[in-house]
């Protein structure tokens, strides 16, 4: 394999090398991007060129190095050349890039949530957050919990999967879809046939990303109770300038900093858990008040599975949206 381009601007290198990985994601890429991962020296300069194979033929795009000088460090990454004439296209055809949208953010069916829900296969993309009920998987009757599990008759394995399925299918095109929903405390198959929608542009920044505290001044006997967590009963008083009016649950008051419920992270790298978040159920059980909370978790042991239902305001939308948080007892 050859990495060609214009490093340090020398027109017309070459650099061979191995591919160590063809689908690898990396931190600074959008969320339908994959790399080819190729250990060929790439370095400034060599962005554009063509990554090809012993035949001649173009693999991918040289797009982006691992290092810590600003050089090369032994590893870089091509866009494959199937993504990039998808884009190119594209942009020929209609002037921009169109990307198929469900409306809903996504989390991986991990082993905790298996667990906790009995599922034979550890694979599937969890429905975290139905982002507006007009949106594509809204009108197709999609719900907070649902498990995708085939897309257009492919399986699911990830919610990375998916989101590349998705992005990748034109909007307005009607795909078949397998998801599972819990009905009776058992996951039940269903099937619906959703009409995609066009990807928005993205917004630079939303409720996620600010760091204020919504947490407003309450009762101060909120307790710390196990995982570290100081919670409190919601009370209409404590829900109005959350805007959570009407839900139930425990407010997350304060996260014990030293405890390793603090270092659980999202998929977008944030806190899983946060101050204000509302939590409503754990392991499939509602908790409405202390004592049920502290029931479940008090049994809970080391290397125990846990799966949290959270509800929160979100700004950016002016919505309260739910999320799910997996992790397991450490």
């Amino acid at each position: 394999m050859l990495a060609i381009g214009s490093p340090f601007g020398l027109a017309q290198t070459v650099t061979a090398g191995i591919i160590s990985q063809t689908k690898r994601e990396t931190p600074f890429a959008s969320p339908f991007q994959k790399f080819i991962q190729t250990d060929a020296a790439i370095n400034r300069g060599n962005s554009g060129g063509p990554l090809v194979n012993m035949q001649g033929e173009v693999i991918g795009i040289n797009s982006q190095i691992a290092t810590t000088t600003g050089d090369y460090n032994g590893i870089g990454f091509a866009l494959p050349s199937l993504e990039a004439s998808y884009v190119y296209n594209q942009i020929l055809q209609t002037g921009k890039v169109k990307r198929g949208y469900l409306g809903v953010s996504l989390d991986s069916v991990k082993s905790e949530f298996g667990k906790i829900y009995e599922m034979p296969d550890i694979k599937g993309a969890i429905i975290s957050e139905l982002r507006d009920k007009q949106s594509a998987a809204g009108k197709a009757g999609l719900q907070v919990n649902d498990v995708i599990i085939e897309f257009n008759g492919q399986p699911i394995d990830s919610a990375q999967d998916l989101i590349a399925k998705v992005s990748s299918t034109e909007p307005e095109k009607e795909v078949a879809m397998v998801y599972l929903r819990e009905v009776n405390n058992k996951l039940e198959r269903r099937n619906t046939t959703i009409k995609l929608t066009e990807r928005p542009s993205p917004k630079r920044s939303s409720d996620e990303d600010k760091s204020k505290k919504l947490t407003p001044e309450g009762p101060k006997d909120a307790q710390l109770l196990p995982l570290g967590l100081s919670l409190v009963e919601i009370t209409p008083s404590l829900a109005a300038p959350l805007k959570l009016e009407g839900q139930k649950g425990l407010l997350v008051k304060d996260i014990d900093p030293a405890s390793f419920i603090a270092d659980i992270k999202s998929t977008n790298g944030l806190d899983a858990i946060k101050e204000g978040d509302l939590i409503q159920r754990v392991n499939r059980a509602e908790v409405t008040d202390l004592k049920s909370f502290t029931e479940i978790v008090s049994k809970l042991k080391t290397g125990d599975a846990v799966v949290m239902h959270i509800a929160y305001y979100n700004r950016a939308t002016q919505k309260v949206q739910q999320r799910i948080v997996q992790f397991t007892v450490q």
